[in-house]
């Protein structure tokens, strides 16, 4: 499984990536837009908890604020205390060995969803069924997620007839996309059929990949062999709000929370025709909070 982290890494899972620059020439009001009108829990436990500064983790020996990104446990705030969040698909985090556990955002994911998220240091990657994953990267053959589901549709029908993968070329109706989806409600909402309808017949998809690495140390997780098959998935531009700038990457590279949340909502409008009224929110719950301290601190200092 792997270490986990905090701060901030950039994720490469689209045209649309990670980053905000932190320079001084950089505005503030921009990356707060984002961020604006979520549906949070409320900041006051954290808030408290900074007053009370760095915790030791008693696990690791680690100096931490709010969690241990290595041992992905919480540190002066208690689980009843901030939200925990029920995803309709399950998250598969792949993490670059050599990143610096305190830059990444992964660790936010894990916490704040723990039944629905993993997080795997590479070289630990694990078997996939192609038809029923799929990888949110871009690149030559990537799809957007509003088609997703029909080429995922396509590659199990593809495999039942004992064909090969080929390229999907034709999109999801909405009205086939919602007799698809609507076979059952949320996760949350219903009984234990409802469920495994949802699992089981609701997507084909089971579970989504990302990679959780800077950008130039994509390549070697993107093109090993065993993430090869799986389809991909390419999020529309959307600007990002991380303050940890990656010199020469344009506003468009996403934060793996960002990454994730995104890709959520996406899938919650396409692929569940559901109008998108801020279930996932809080899984920007630190790092939203994280982005408000930065900017009063580069406001206090003179460079917002």
């Amino acid at each position: 499984m792997s270490s986990l982290d905090q701060n901030q890494r950039l994720h490469p899972s689209c045209r649309d990536k990670t980053t905000v620059s932190s320079d001084s020439s950089d505005t503030c009001e921009p990356a707060k837009q984002p961020l604006q009108g979520l549906k949070l829990a409320s900041h006051a436990v954290l808030e408290k908890a900074q007053e009370r500064g760095r915790l030791k983790c008693s696990k690791c020996g680690g100096s931490r604020m709010f969690f241990c990104y290595t041992c992905c446990s919480l540190l002066g705030v208690s689980l009843q205390e901030i939200p925990v969040i029920t995803l309709p698909v399950k998250i598969d985090i792949i993490k670059h060995p050599n990143e610096t556990d305190g830059k990444s955002t992964a660790i936010h994911a894990k916490i704040l969803a723990p039944n629905d998220v993993t997080i795997y240091t590479y070289p630990c990657i694990p078997d996939y069924e192609k038809d029923k994953v799929v990888l949110v990267f871009p690149g030559p053959g990537a799809v957007s997620v509003q088609d997703m589901m029909q080429c995922l549709l396509d590659m199990t029908e593809s495999r039942s007839h004992g064909s090969s993968h080929e390229p999907c070329v034709k999109r999801l109706k909405s009205d086939e996309v919602q007799g698809a989806t609507h076979t059952a409600e949320s996760p949350e909402s219903g009984n234990p059929d409802e469920t495994k309808a949802l699992e089981s017949r609701v997507y084909p998809l089971q579970r989504v990949v990302f990679i959780d690495s800077t950008w130039n140390q994509t390549n070697k997780i993107s093109t090993d062999e065993r993430l090869q098959d799986l389809l991909r998935v390419e999020l529309k531009m959307r600007k990002t709000c991380f303050w940890r700038h990656q010199k020469g990457k344009p506003d468009t590279y996403l934060a793996t929370i960002e990454a994730i949340y995104y890709f959520l909502n996406d899938f919650h409008m396409h692929c569940l025709s559901r109008e998108y009224q801020g279930e996932y929110d809080n899984l920007l719950f630190f790092y939203s909070y994280l982005h408000s301290v930065v900017n009063k601190a580069k406001t206090a200092a003179g460079k917002c």
